[in-house]
């Protein structure tokens, strides 16, 4: 009975996430469809869709976003739905630029970006699924869980700037890459190749330290399932040299991204990456707080943090012989 409602609840999910978005790709087609390439024959609605596609696409993301994902999350009592866009509304953005009548780019850095942005969406798809067991809203982000109790009464419209307004203004900007890729036409230089080689390694670094992550998190699970203690901190792989190198690895793609728009003389957009470094400076604070509360790893990961480096793989420190000698 139990596995039924499970299942009836993951299909009422995936069917209500495959709908979501619709209101917007089915106003853009339509705005696609009918625009005159006259800019005086236009109507002033598709004459402000015409010229702002920037503007034009944070209206969507207010209300298709912003509002009807909010709405839905409050019905369901769980804010679960944001998570899974958030790896496919960077490859939604970088489509709509490149199709939009007022577009212009070099053609192979537009296709090559968007097939990088192909490849990270899917990775990050993969690894989002892969955690929830391939479930469809079977729980939201603990953090929003966790500033629910916090807010209480008020979370009802707390949660609407605290997760969707919030990521607008955040995503928006992380973004603007692509907006700067298909609006400015220039030759290929060495920087594409440059920013091609840091996003791909992001890609891979960020899929490796995932993998790496779900076997020790799926290898905890049999040892508690038997019986038998559970590992306390993850120090293989990758997690041997870097504290979050599923972190770093996201951090090289947003940061590759940028250098695609700094080529382009659009340096500032770097801003974007900054401001997600900070983000995941703060993210980092909160797992590792989180870690040092669980009784079973606390003293074990205090002795990681000592050796090992918080995001940028290193050798570790010699912290740990030096603690080994003095306990011996």
């Amino acid at each position: 009975m139990g596995k039924t409602k499970s299942n009836h609840s993951n299909l009422k999910n995936a069917i209500i996430a495959f709908l979501a978005p619709l209101p917007s790709i089915f106003f853009y087609m339509y705005f696609l469809n009918h625009y005159s390439d006259s800019e005086h024959s236009l109507s002033s609605l598709w004459s402000w869709c015409y010229q702002h596609p920037f503007l034009l696409a944070n209206v969507f993301f207010f209300f298709n976003i912003n509002v009807m994902f909010w709405a839905i999350g409050h019905l369901q009592s769980s804010h679960w739905m944001i998570d899974p866009y958030w790896t496919v509304i960077p490859l939604l953005l970088a489509y709509y630029y490149a199709i939009h009548p007022i577009a212009t780019y070099n053609m192979w850095r537009s296709r090559i970006v968007i097939m990088l942005t192909f490849l990270w969406s899917l990775r990050l798809s993969h690894n989002y699924f892969r955690r929830e067991n391939w479930q469809w809203g079977a729980r939201e982000d603990w953090r929003f869980t966790d500033m629910r109790q916090q807010y209480g009464k008020n979370w009802w419209w707390v949660s609407f700037f605290a997760i969707y307004f919030a990521q607008q203004i955040f995503l928006m900007g992380l973004t603007l890459p692509y907006y700067t890729i298909h609006t400015v036409e220039a030759p290929w230089s060495i920087w594409d190749i440059v920013a091609i080689a840091v996003c791909l390694a992001g890609i891979v670094v960020a899929y490796y330290a995932d993998t790496q992550l779900h076997e020790f998190s799926t290898k905890n699970a049999e040892l508690k399932a038997s019986g038998k203690p559970i590992l306390p901190t993850l120090e293989d792989g990758l997690w041997k040299y870097s504290r979050h190198p599923n972190y770093f690895g996201e951090q090289l793609w947003w940061w590759g991204l940028g250098i695609f728009a700094w080529s382009l003389g659009q340096g500032w957009i770097f801003v974007g990456a900054f401001v997600n470094t900070l983000c995941l400076a703060y993210v980092t604070a909160l797992v590792e707080e989180r870690m040092l509360k669980q009784p079973f790893r606390a003293e074990a990961y205090r002795q990681y943090q000592k050796t090992t480096s918080v995001w940028i793989p290193w050798f570790k420190s010699s912290s740990l012989e030096e603690t080994k000698d003095k306990t011996n």
